[in-house]
């Protein structure tokens, strides 16, 4: 047993590791992949805060910016607590060695990313997420922390203590190399699973690991998910592969361009506009490009270097020399487990950081730069929390629980599916009907034609199954569980949609064009009673 279960090695995972670990509690963190391979490496662009190196910034306009872009359903509260806190965040990155780019007088280098008053995003080149990543795992193996690695999330064990309130005793995980499944104790547990953007499959920029397993277990163990139909689709997708190329080349300069080689929109305008922009001109018939040329080889090689070998791998382009082909793809999804202001859900012991996590900073619409700011700051929060609680006892976690053996025969039977159906086609075709009808422009119709596809996909889930019945390291049974959880999210992610009459940020509705404050001003929240999906609209309580 351990005091604080991580599950979910990305940022957040690692940063929860270390508050917990320097709060004095033994701490353990399981992923079902390697940190280095974590969704955190694709956060390019840089990470908020208003240091003022290179403009006149304040923490008020980075507070402004952010409450902007969520469109009026953020937490006040939570998000000035993100941006004042943010510049020690930043600072604390900085002492553990994350090496930023810096300007000619050695201060730490910032960037200007789309909706943001000035340059604000402090960056190492165009691989922020990627080096504060390895950063902070080089800082958890000094700590000491220990690692479970290719441990898949089955379900957390949870139980009604005697004042029938729902708690968390640990959770049960497949190991995939063994195959087998194991049971982990814990004072408290910590969820930074990440988001669910592979519901649209190959229109995401995600990792294919971006299956929502954290935010699936956790409504299945009496959790609240709240705001789940907004997903962010990032403007520039690589159009061929939806590989990432950061917001930073426009904020460098560069332009969109359409068909006829205009440019059409506010290049550094928040997400959910230039996206939809960019959508409206390609379903007019023509392509839209990225254009950095006018910027020069030598800044691209020093500011820009990954998105040139990005393109020339994956589109076979030079963009010293041609613009980028580009479309929006699923990015980043505000939506995830409800927290109070502590990090804690509505189950005791059970926190959540990261994407996977609502602390409601982001509300509609996410700033770019405030992901990598969110997971340190309230990573950090979580593990002094959730330390806390552990080391102050009076939690028995020993209790006998069922849980396990219903886990193990679930991946006994599930090897008996029929496999009358292919899941990998279903997944392929339920990410093109997401980006369809789910994507940046909806509307009723199209949202209740694909809730009843995802509907008859959950009845035929026992009709697929993995054709691989070997035990150790059958990554198809990963996937097919994978498979599972996006499905039960889906249903979410609809039901939260269609529910939700106007539009608002990232969820825009072509049969409901305008914010209606005075019926949606609130956050949808969903939860699940004896198995069945329950939604409600909520105010914030500020």
């Amino acid at each position: 047993m351990t005091d604080v279960l991580i599950i979910g090695n990305g940022g957040a995972g690692l940063v929860a590791a270390l508050s917990a670990r320097e709060a004095g509690a033994s701490v353990t963190v399981l992923g079902k992949s390697y940190p280095t391979r974590s969704q955190t490496c694709m956060a390019q662009g840089g990470i908020n805060a208003a240091l003022a190196n290179v403009s006149d910034d304040s923490v008020e306009k980075h507070i402004e910016d952010t409450l902007r872009s969520a469109q009026g359903i953020a937490s006040e509260k939570a998000v000035k607590s993100l941006c004042e806190e943010g510049i020690d965040a930043l600072l604390w990155l900085d002492r553990l060695g994350v090496p930023f780019s810096r300007t000619e007088t050695g201060q730490i280098a910032q960037r200007h990313l789309g909706g943001a008053y000035s340059p604000r995003a402090c960056y190492a080149q165009d691989y922020t997420g990627l080096k504060v990543l390895h950063t902070l795992y080089d800082a958890c193996n000094r700590a000491g922390i220990t690692f479970l690695n290719e441990r898949f999330l089955l379900n957390l064990i949870t139980r009604d203590d005697e004042k029938g309130k729902r708690e968390v005793l640990g959770a049960t995980v497949l190991d995939i190399r063994s195959g087998e499944v194991e049971e982990l104790r814990a004072k408290t547990v910590i969820l930074a699973t990440g988001g669910y953007s592979r519901l649209y499959h190959k229109h995401s920029t995600n990792a294919v690991g971006s299956t929502g397993d954290g935010i699936a277990a956790a409504v299945r163990a009496g959790a609240r998910l709240s705001d789940m139909e907004f997903v962010q689709f990032h403007p520039t997708g690589l159009k061929n592969s939806a590989v990432l190329i950061s917001e930073s080349a426009r904020g460098a300069g560069g332009y969109l361009l359409n068909a006829a080689g205009e440019r059409f929109t506010d290049e550094k305008g928040t997400r959910d506009v230039v996206a939809r922009a960019i959508l409206e001109e390609i379903n007019r018939g023509g392509a839209v490009t990225l254009d950095i040329r006018h910027l020069g080889e030598a800044f691209i090689e020093e500011e820009l270097p990954q998105e040139r070998k990005l393109a020339k791998l994956y589109e076979g382009i030079d963009p010293v020399h041609e613009p980028m082909p580009i479309r929006p793809v699923a990015h980043y999804t505000m939506g995830g487990i409800e927290v109070d202001c502590d990090s804690q859900t509505c189950v005791k012991g059970l926190y959540a950081a990261g994407e996977c996590a609502n602390h409601n900073v982001h509300g509609a619409n996410r700033l770019g730069g405030n992901s990598l700011l969110e997971l340190v700051v309230f990573g950090r929060q979580a593990g002094a929390n959730a330390a806390e609680a552990a080391l102050s006892g009076g939690r028995d976690v020993t209790a006998a629980s069922e849980q396990a053996a219903k886990d193990r025969n679930f991946i006994t039977g599930v090897k008996y599916f029929t496999n009358q159906i292919d899941f990998y086609q279903k997944r392929e075709f339920m990410g093109n009907i997401f980006y369809n009808n789910a994507g940046m422009v909806r509307d009723d119709m199209g949202l209740k034609a694909v809730l009843g596809a995802v509907r008859q996909i959950q009845k035929e889930l026992p009709f697929m199954g993995p054709r691989d019945k070997s035990k150790a390291y059958n990554t198809n049974l990963v996937e097919f569980i994978e498979f599972g959880n996006l499905v039960e999210l889906a249903e979410i992610v609809l039901v939260s949609a269609i529910s939700r009459v106007e539009s608002r940020g990232a969820h825009f509705r072509s049969d409901a064009p305008q914010r209606k404050d005075e019926m949606f001003a609130a956050h949808t929240i969903t939860w699940k009673e004896d198995g069945v999906l329950c939604a409600d609209f909520v105010a914030n309580k500020e």
